[in-house]
């Protein structure tokens, strides 16, 4: 794959422009306006894993040195300047979108977005359970995003729901990302929450907050945001949820974290497709 593609990391990207789709399926809305934040989510979290590889670049060297800018396909600055880059595009496509709607919530939503992903790649994200948390404010705020670019106000409502699901169990996985990366980032002298108290009590956070998501998904349909469809499919990931919850708790090595934020990622894939399912 191309270095400058990879160092997107598309997929992860693609994923977050997923909460744009799901909010406007939800909606039955299609519109300019609506491909433009698909393309502003697209840009901003593709900008955030850039500058976010360009300041762990000491730390990848040893967590994943085949990465574009540690294995050398691209440079420190080069990797800089593309992250600069696909942020002013993701701030001009916030701005259009602002300017079509005559709503200029979604620009200073950009805005904000621009402000937090960089200081969280070059402070934050090595912050005890605050970057954590970070992270998975963003991909949360990626619905909301999608609801006040619709600006509708039950969608935003809905949008709301979605976006606090997101921001849950991607802070779950934040911090069993941590427990996987804790060799690195010792190497590094980053204060992250395993290697400040061990990976116990964090593995424990983790669980916690995965069995929160798991009891508020059946929320969604009592309260009639999404039918029966969603209900049956959403079983599936919420199994893949708890079992990622139940290994992480049992160990807590690098192998095993890193398959349960494998599941988890797959079983937030597959609760993206019972939103879609729970729409019709």
């Amino acid at each position: 794959m191309n270095p400058y593609i990879e160092i997107l990391r598309p997929g992860n990207a693609l994923m977050s422009a997923v909460a744009i789709i799901l909010v406007a399926i939800i909606d039955k809305t299609i519109s300019m306006p609506v491909i433009l934040t698909i393309l502003t989510v697209f840009f901003e979290t593709s900008a955030g894993n850039v500058i976010n590889d360009y300041f762990d670049y000491e730390i990848d060297l040893v967590n994943k040195p085949q990465r574009a800018i540690p294995s050398g396909k691209i440079s420190l600055k080069g990797g800089r300047n593309y992250g600069y880059l696909l942020f002013i595009l993701a701030t001009i496509c916030g701005f259009l979108i602002s300017y079509l709607t005559n709503n200029w919530i979604p620009f200073i939503i950009v805005l904000m977005s621009d402000v937090i992903l960089y200081l969280y790649a070059f402070k934050l994200k090595s912050t005890p359970l605050i970057g954590n948390f970070v992270v998975g404010f963003m991909t949360g705020f990626g619905f909301v995003f999608g609801g006040f670019t619709l600006n509708n106000p039950s969608i935003i409502q809905t949008s709301i729901y979605l976006g606090f699901f997101a921001f849950v169990m991607t802070a779950a996985r934040e911090i069993i990302k941590d427990i996987e990366d804790i060799e690195g980032d010792k190497s590094e002298g980053a204060k992250t929450l395993p290697i400040l108290i061990g990976t116990k009590i964090p593995s424990v956070l983790a669980f916690i907050l995965i069995i929160i998501d798991c009891a508020l998904c059946p929320l969604l349909y009592y309260i009639h945001v999404f039918g029966i469809y969603y209900l049956l499919v959403i079983t599936i990931g919420i199994t893949l949820f708890v079992y990622s919850g139940l290994i992480i708790i049992k160990n807590q090595d690098k192998n095993t974290a890193h398959n349960a934020s494998k599941y988890l990622k797959i079983g937030m894939l597959i609760t993206f497709v019972a939103f879609v399912c729970g729409s019709f």
